[in-house]
């Protein structure tokens, strides 16, 4: 399977998020079908059949495409993403993990 270009995952990755984020705040069909599509486009370009496959594997290529290889989201944060669900509230830390309380340190 040919490699992708790192802006394009990248660009995958900004737009999935913005849609999960607008998805979560007001669910719309438009916005569904939009998200659904981004989805299948992420899995096509990483050559994964799960969207959290997905976005690891995104995580690792953008890793890979990095001068030091930190990654965009730190060392160790793609196996560490919280479960893809509804009010499921994390944030990465300074160390790449998931704080499941983003308000406190």
């Amino acid at each position: 399977m040919p490699v992708a270009e790192p802006q394009a995952v990248r660009e995958l990755l900004t737009r999935y998020a913005a849609l999960r984020i607008a998805q979560s705040e007001r669910e719309r069909p438009a916005v569904r079908r939009e998200l659904a599509d981004v989805t299948r486009q992420l899995c096509a370009t990483t050559g994964t059949a799960d969207v959290h496959e997905a976005v690891a594997r995104a995580d690792l290529l953008l890793t890979a495409a990095v001068p030091g290889g930190a990654g965009v989201h730190g060392e160790g944060a793609a196996r560490s993403l919280p479960a893809d669900r509804p009010g499921a509230a994390a944030a990465a830390g300074p160390s790449g993990r998931v704080r499941r309380n983003p308000g406190r340190p």
